[in-house]
């Protein structure tokens, strides 16, 4: 498997850097660091920038966030339940 360490743009630990650095203590030389900002800006540029090696694109208007968007609208408006909540819970 190929490991995966989270990371965070700001307000949480470990940023990317550390992240970064982690992984590549561990003994990973190729680190990547995939995206998971909706749009291109501030954030998702700092983060590109510590990337070693290579970075995604963010999320951006693919098809596929449209249907999740949509999925995740559907779903809340059927159960009538608030799912910001329960994402929010989701350790």
């Amino acid at each position: 498997g190929v490991p995966v360490a989270p990371a965070y743009a700001s307000a949480a630990a470990p940023t990317v850097g550390e992240a970064i650095r982690a992984l590549r203590a561990r003994g990973h030389r190729h680190v990547a660091v995939a995206s998971c900002f909706t749009a291109p800006g501030r954030f998702a540029t700092q983060c590109a920038a510590q990337a070693p090696w290579i970075t995604s694109a963010p999320l951006g208007t693919h098809p596929s966030m449209a249907h999740l968007l949509l999925h995740r609208y559907d779903e809340a408006v059927k159960t009538g339940s608030d799912l910001r909540f329960r994402a929010m819970a989701t350790p």
